[in-house]
C-alpha cells in the first residue's frame, strides 16, 4: 500500500472510503475533487467531499479518520502527510431536489473509488451556479462537460424540474464557446 504522502486525491479518497466502508461507513465523492478527477486536474481542488451517504455518526467517521492519521479540526479532517483536507457533508446524495442517480466505480490501488457520474457531478456544480450565482461552479460544470460524456438531456430535464431554464441555457451558451 502507498504511504499517504504519495497518494494522488482520488487514491486518497479510495483510501479513505475503504477504510470507512470496512466499519459499515459508507461515503461518495462529491464536490471540486470530483471535478478535478473528471477534467484530469485541469481543475485543482485542495480538498475532498465525501457524502456520507448511510447518515453514519460523526463519532464513527472520526475513529476511521483517526485510524488513518487524521486529526479534526473544526469541519474537516487534516493529515500533515498530505496537502488534501477531507470534509463529511451530510446527506443525503443528491443533486437539487432528487437524488443522485449514478455512482461511478473506478478500481485504484489504493481501492475502489465511489464518485458521482459525470452527468451527476454538472448537477452538483450548476446548483452551485443555479442557486448562488458561483460562476467558479458554472466554470466547473462546464469544464467536466467538456472532458467527460454527460447526459445534456438529462441535464435539461433537471434544471427545468428545478425551474432554472433560463440559467441552463447560459449553461448552454457558455458551453458552446
Amino acid at each position: 500500500m502507498k504511504s499517504i504522502n504519495k497518494m494522488s486525491q482520488v487514491e486518497l479518497a479510495a483510501h479513505i472510503q475503504n477504510s470507512l466502508q470496512a466499519e459499515g461507513v459508507e461515503v461518495v465523492l462529491s464536490g471540486g475533487s470530483a471535478v478535478s478527477f473528471y477534467s484530469s486536474n485541469k481543475y485543482v481542488s485542495k480538498d475532498l467531499d465525501l457524502i456520507n451517504t448511510g447518515f453514519a455518526k460523526r463519532s464513527k467517521i472520526k475513529s476511521v479518520m483517526e485510524k488513518l492519521g487524521f486529526k479534526e479540526r473544526g469541519r474537516y479532517f487534516i493529515n500533515s502527510e498530505t496537502k488534501f483536507f477531507v470534509e463529511f457533508p451530510d446527506g443525503p446524495l443528491s443533486v437539487g431536489e432528487e437524488p443522485v442517480k449514478e455512482i461511478k466505480e473506478f478500481k485504484l490501488v489504493t481501492g475502489i473509488l465511489k464518485i458521482l457520474s459525470p452527468t451527476d457531478c454538472v448537477k452538483d456544480r450548476l446548483c452551485a451556479f443555479y442557486f448562488w450565482n458561483d460562476l467558479q461552479g458554472l466554470e466547473q460544470a462546464i469544464l467536466v462537460t467538456k472532458n467527460q460524456k454527460v447526459n445534456l438531456k438529462e441535464i435539461r430535464r433537471w434544471s427545468k424540474v428545478e425551474d432554472k431554464e433560463t440559467k441552463y441555457e447560459i449553461f448552454l451558451e457558455k458551453l458552446s464557446t
